[in-house]
């Protein structure tokens, strides 16, 4: 006797609005869509990065979601949709810090607000771009801070030399003198 194990996901809600969250399916890939409330998307552990970029489908113009409820403050860490107990993180989407992404750190799906993935495509129109970005602004906060570490190594290196220099002839005349002292 075979039993057949299914596996039914619970419905969502919005982390935002609270309403029921609509699966939606663009560019072969379902996000969760609160068409009824304020029109956040919800996209499942890696989904966001298939979307992100001008040459990707665009799901904001793909399915003409207009939020029907004016959100209140997101300014509170939100519940995950997926994970329901699990608070996201908030941090910006790229080096510019105009939007910001709600993540969950269990289930490491994405939340994005009406409008902010359109926003979050205008930035950088491609992924190369948008690493470049974090390149430059990585190299100007770390590459001064590097070369502050490197020239006082430097100077410890070179004081820790002139102490050498200083006593050095001091042991080699410490040593004359017991070699001097044995004989």
């Amino acid at each position: 006797m075979g039993s057949t194990l299914s596996f039914v996901e619970a419905e969502m809600t919005c982390p935002v609005c609270s309403k029921a969250l609509s699966p939606h399916k663009v560019g072969g890939v379902a996000v969760d869509v609160c068409d009824a409330g304020c029109a956040g998307i919800w996209f499942d552990q890696f989904e966001f990065r298939k979307f992100d970029e001008q040459k990707e489908p665009d799901v904001e113009k793909t399915l003409k979601v207009a939020a029907r409820v004016r959100p209140s403050s997101t300014s509170d860490q939100l519940d995950c949709p997926k994970c329901t107990t699990i608070k996201m993180m908030r941090y910006f989407s790229s080096t510019k810090r105009k939007v910001t992404i709600d993540e969950c750190p269990s289930c490491a799906g994405v939340w994005l607000d009406a409008g902010e993935l359109t926003a979050i495509r205008q930035e950088f129109p491609t992924e190369e771009s948008r690493k470049a970005a974090a390149d430059e602004v990585y190299s100007e906060l770390f590459d001064v801070k590097m070369e502050l570490e490197r020239d006082k190594s430097v100077r410890e290196v070179e004081n820790f030399g002139r102490m050498f220099r200083f006593i050095l002839p001091r042991v080699g005349l410490l040593r004359l003198q017991l070699d001097c002292g044995r004989g």
